[in-house]
């Protein structure tokens, strides 16, 4: 029944570029990087500038869920891939987790690590 409402998002963070793939209908990576003089990224933070961010992040969700009669909501899992030496502040995971829920996330895992296989991905917002 879950399946029906919601979509899982893996949604890869990068120096002033997002990526996002709907592994519910394994879907293809979808992504984008906001115009050169305007950017997300700052020299210390990988999201320093959040409303622009959150803007990508929400055209991005909306081109990788499928038209349907009912839309899906995404469970979103996020994996931050650049400035992550030494782990991430509190600070940082929440800006994550907010980037997240403001595109329309239902349910948000933070994944710093290895890329992960869409099984994994699954698994880890079913975990949540």
């Amino acid at each position: 029944m879950r399946k029906l409402f919601t979509s899982t998002l893996y949604v890869k963070v990068y120096a002033n570029k997002i990526s996002v793939k709907n592994v519910s209908d394994n879907g293809n990576w979808v992504s984008a990087c906001p115009c050169p003089d305007i950017v997300f990224t700052t020299e210390r933070l990988l999201v320093g500038n959040f409303s622009t961010a959150e803007s990508l992040l929400r055209k991005l969700v909306k081109a990788a869920i499928p038209k349907a009669l009912f839309t899906k909501r995404p469970m979103i899992v996020m994996q931050p891939v650049e400035k992550i030496e030494g782990g991430l502040s509190e600070v940082e995971e929440r800006i994550f987790k907010e980037l997240a829920l403001g595109a329309g996330a239902i349910q948000v895992a933070l994944h710093v690590g290895n890329e992960l296989t869409d099984s994994e991905v699954a698994v880890l917002i079913n975990n949540v």
